[in-house]
């Protein structure tokens, strides 16, 4: 089964991160995608640009930046192919954001896969 690994990050966090912080949550997610990649396990993964250079398509119209006036956005995100959602959570448990009071992995399952035809 499929699932959305999706990184929760907050500016606040982030920049009270020391250099030696960053490397080492670098060097995490270096070992998570070693680990994924062996067992098979690795889809794809991205990481997002900073939300300030977002536009937000709505009802209101187009608006630059993020869409919500707050600290806390989405940094990117690993897809999986895992055998079961305790695996898809233990797998984000691995994640070096996780042990980061706030930060989070959010693991939501894949409902249908992409249709490639159109």
């Amino acid at each position: 089964m499929k699932y959305l690994l999706i990184l929760q990050l907050s500016t606040a966090v982030l920049d009270k991160l020391t250099d030696e912080e960053r490397t080492a949550v670098q060097a995490g997610h270096d070992e998570f995608r070693r680990i994924t990649q062996d067992a098979g396990e690795l889809i794809s993964t991205q990481a997002l640009a900073d939300p300030s250079t977002s536009t937000v398509v709505c009802s209101r119209g187009v608006t630059t930046g993020p869409f919500r006036a707050t600290g806390e956005f989405i940094g990117g995100y690993y897809l999986v192919d895992v055998e079961s959602k305790d695996r898809a959570i233990e797998l984000a448990d691995l994640l070096p954001d996780a042990g980061i009071d706030g930060l989070a992995i959010e693991v939501r399952p894949v409902m249908f896969p992409a249709v490639a035809d159109y």
